[in-house]
């Protein structure tokens, strides 16, 4: 009788045991195919995101395109030169947004602009309605983890608008949008102006295709610390 409660006990212990490594095993798999449909997921709206650029580069850059003579001739020389005076006077011109957009596109950087242009667009909404939805729209595209065209913030200023997301208002990025604008003029808005796409324009000579180049390197915030932010620019 003791041996056979001790056979049923052991055999107990052995099937507990099996059980926890069971359960231990499926949890593992569980969370490693997690991981692996993230990382797909991720790689899959970055190629996306890498397609879309291209096309959009190629349609604004081919010179058999309809309309390409008419951006080349468009702007004088006496006005791209005063773009030069400010970063503000060029974004201010419709001509000079849609040259400086189309130069961060050929260094595939253009995130931080459209980042922009949408916080504008976002700061005229009237309606409750399409405040969320517009608030919504910028935060999956721009600022969450892992976003199809994900701006270099802070941590801070990240999770204020992650927390303030449901309930969001007209000044929700205004911080982001200043951290953003600051950054575009200290790194980008200096190369834009030595690049060929902007000495072109100010020189009157012809538009020549513009030649891809690798991604350059996004400095943060905290590198520019010296910089006051004035968010008034945005009100």
């Amino acid at each position: 009788m003791g041996t056979s409660l001790i056979f049923f006990s052991q055999l107990n212990m052995c099937e507990s045991k099996e059980k926890t490594f069971f359960k231990l095993i499926h949890g593992s798999a569980k969370e490693e195919a997690s991981k692996e449909a993230k990382i797909r997921a991720k790689e899959k709206r970055n190629r996306l995101s890498l397609l879309l650029q291209k096309a959009e580069f190629h349609d604004e850059s081919h010179p058999s395109r309809p309309g390409h003579l008419a951006k080349e001739t468009r702007v004088c020389p006496e006005e791209a030169v005063r773009w030069g005076e400010s970063f503000e006077k060029l974004l201010s011109h419709k001509d000079g947004l849609e040259t400086f957009t189309r130069f961060l596109k050929t260094e595939f950087s253009e995130e931080n602009i459209e980042f922009w242009k949408a916080c504008e667009d976002f700061k005229k909404s009237k309606d409750p309605q399409q405040i969320l939805f517009k608030a919504k729209a910028i935060y999956e595209k721009f600022i969450q983890i892992d976003a199809p065209q994900e701006v270099n913030l802070d941590f801070h200023t990240k999770e204020l608008i992650t927390k303030s997301i449901t309930q969001p208002t007209l000044h929700s990025f205004d911080a982001a949008q200043s951290r953003v604008y600051q950054l575009m003029e200290q790194d980008s808005y200096k190369r834009f102006l030595k690049s060929d796409i902007y000495t072109d324009l100010t020189e009157g000579r012809p538009q020549r295709p513009t030649n891809l180049r690798r991604r350059s390197r996004s400095f943060t915030y905290n590198e520019f610390q010296d910089v006051k932010s004035d968010v008034s620019i945005w009100l």
